[in-house]
């Protein structure tokens, strides 16, 4: 399960994830990614990661998509920092994204 809390600002709109970002939840991020960003007004993307518990191989390839948009990202757990390091670096070099697969479901 997963859940999403949106907040904005005047400068940001931030999107805090709670859960397992995997199955059905991964389009369920991009429907509400979608929506938000859609009537955005140019305001930064903040993903907030920092209560995510685990994330699955789709949800990995929607965070590097979300990066490739623009997302910015807030993690605070090993693995997920290790998961946003490997975003920026790829995306900086223009290369896909290959991750460590996780022993963790």
């Amino acid at each position: 399960m997963l859940k999403i809390t949106n907040s904005a600002t005047v400068n940001e709109d931030r999107w805090i994830l709670c859960g397992h970002l995997a199955g059905l939840w991964v389009a369920e991020l991009r429907s509400n990614w979608d929506q938000i960003r859609d009537r955005s007004r140019g305001r930064k993307y903040v993903i907030d990661l920092s209560d995510v518990t685990g994330i699955d191989k789709r949800g990995e390839e929607l965070l590097g998509e979300l990066k490739e948009e623009g997302a910015e990202f807030v993690a605070k757990g090993l693995y997920t920092k290790h998961l946003i390091e490997n975003l920026n670096s790829n995306v900086r070099r223009g290369r896909s994204m290959r991750y460590p697969r996780r022993d963790n479901p």
